[in-house]
């Protein structure tokens, strides 16, 4: 357990929250989520002690031990991967330090026999001799293969490093963990053991995630930073965002009557309720539900950017046929003979371990980059909007306004016209003013996502869209791009996003795609497609 108690904190003029009293207890997952700045990380730097807050406290009960998520992924450089993780649990990492030590010593006396006793009974109570099996079990499944287990972490890939980080954070059972974006950089297989992890963990859980199916698989209350309080909601993400916008609705609905209006509360919260799952962590969630009074959902103050593309004209029946494409990407070979056809309506998500292969696919069927080998063809009445990992040049020494900036890609030049899009992304009145060339990651990809609603396409093409965004933002792309009716390849790693959008699935491998019209759900559940695409990478 873990408890905040009048806590404030002010940067100079600028305060992120005050007044926070929460009470944090075992057996709960806790996600934290606000607006980008609203100060999600800062929190979970307060509640381990990390930051220290302008007024009140954070304490645990006595004897309890705290976990976090490390983000220095050079910090244990000098490790083994097995002691970064049993470094996790730092007094049973230094008892089997100075045991051994006492061990090595040539003129070992009658008091270094006693010590070593003491630290021998405290070494087998923290579970000392199960450490590096449970140091394995936890490495194994987050993937990671036992040949590089007593390797230095400096020998590792940045990837591999995440998830020692991750299994160190988990090590040894703590009282309350700390994870900030712990699905960040990992496969969906590792996160999908991550998430019945956490699901069956005993303790307490606190954590910050832009991964809604996350946050929705393992949550039981959401922590909602805004309007400067920090205010605890049950339920998990899902519920949070359909009951705010819910009561939003309703307030703005001066029609309605106040009982029709509680009623229809009521029946949202049953339905909710009724359909948490058997899962350990859902059945908690459900009994929170099952608490919960109409007074508890309020509205949020946090705001939706609006993506709808709207097509010109509807495509005909040939999208595009991709033929024998090869590419070679500074000495290796990241396309090899890809050949698929995309049939209208399809939504593809392009998936590889080889992030380099999904974007060289993308920039080849945009014509920024010419194949090695074959060809692609694209339907004659295909319209095209792309939105690419890198939009760099698109803002980079570019010094004019974002009015300015996104009519040239308009036909409409009127700046009534041209505010509209802006405003649909949240760039309203003195913000549309705006330098290009100074906007931070997520507003560059909302001002590209104006530029795709101009065009008016029929074919959409995106690299990894939920790149810099924020919660709402993510939310909002995912909403409009659910109602695109037209054609659409992607890549994500963001699970709702693509579980949501997705009816066709292909994988590049270095032993050729894997292509399937299937649910990515049970795309991923299939062990034996999941077998055969382990076989194409081996």
């Amino acid at each position: 357990m873990i408890t905040v108690s009048d806590v404030a904190l002010r940067f100079g003029d600028k305060k992120l929250f005050e007044n926070v009293n929460l009470k944090f207890t075992d057996g709960n997952c806790y996600g934290i989520i606000g607006a980008n700045g609203a100060g999600k990380t800062t929190f979970i730097k307060i509640l381990s002690g990390e930051i220290e807050p302008n007024q009140g406290s954070v304490t645990m009960l006595p004897g309890k031990r705290l976990a976090v998520l490390k983000q220095d992924h050079f910090e244990f450089d000098d490790y083994t991967v097995m002691d970064t993780v049993i470094i996790g649990h730092k007094r049973l990492y230094d008892i089997r330090n100075e045991k051994d030590a006492l061990y090595m010593k040539e003129d070992f006396s009658e008091e270094d026999g006693e010590l070593a006793s003491h630290l021998e009974a405290e070494f087998a109570e923290l579970g000392g001799w199960e450490a590096e099996s449970n140091a394995e079990r936890l490495l194994m499944g987050l993937g990671l293969k036992k040949d590089i287990y007593y390797k230095k972490m400096e020998e590792l890939e940045g990837h591999e490093k995440v998830k020692v980080l991750l299994a160190q954070a988990l090590f040894g059972n703590p009282d309350v963990l700390l994870l900030d974006e712990p699905t960040n950089h990992l496969d969906f297989r590792a996160i999908a053991w991550l998430e019945e992890f956490l699901i069956n963990y005993e303790n307490t859980v606190l954590v910050v995630s832009h991964d809604r199916h996350f946050l929705n698989k393992v949550c039981t209350y959401m922590v909602d930073i805004d309007f400067g309080k920090a205010k605890l909601f049950a339920g998990n993400y899902d519920f949070w965002y359909e009951s705010s916008q819910l009561v939003l609705r309703l307030m703005k609905d001066q029609n309605k009557k106040n009982e029709e209006k509680i009623k229809e509360l009521q029946n949202f919260i049953a339905r909710f309720s009724s359909n948490a799952s058997k899962a350990k962590q859902a059945t908690s969630r459900k009994k929170s539900l099952d608490k919960i009074v109409i007074e508890d959902i309020e509205p949020s103050s946090r705001k939706y950017p609006y993506v709808g593309f709207v097509q010109e004209r509807e495509a005909g029946k040939d999208i595009l046929s991709v033929e024998g494409l090869s590419k070679t990407i500074d000495g290796e070979k990241v396309l090899d003979n890809v050949t698929f056809t995309v049939n209208k309506g399809d939504k593809i998500i392009i998936l590889s371990k080889n992030e380099v292969a999904r974007t060289t696919l993308f920039k080849i069927l945009n014509g920024e980059i010419e194949p090695d080998e074959g060809s692609y063809k694209w339907g004659i009445t295909t319209n095209l909007a792309y939105l690419p990992k890198d939009n760099t040049e698109f803002f980079q020494d570019v010094e004019l306004s974002l009015v300015d900036w996104l009519r040239q890609f308009s036909v409409d030049q009127t700046e009534t016209f041209i505010r509209g899009f802006l405003g649909k992304m949240l760039f309203s009145g003195d913000e549309a003013l705006k330098m290009a060339n100074v906007l931070s990651g997520g507003e560059k990809v909302r001002c590209m996502f104006s530029k795709m609603m101009l065009a008016n396409p029929n074919v959409i093409m995106l690299d990894e869209p939920t790149n810099h965004l924020d919660l709402e933002s993510i939310q909002a792309v995912n909403n409009g791009l659910v109602a695109f009716a037209g054609t659409m390849l992607f890549s994500s790693h963001d699970h709702s996003f693509i579980e949501t959008i997705a009816n066709r699935v292909i994988e590049i491998t270095p032993k050729g795609l894997f292509d399937k019209v299937i649910d990515f759900d049970e795309f991923l559940e299939d062990e034996d497609i999941q077998k055969q695409i382990d076989e194409m990478y081996e």
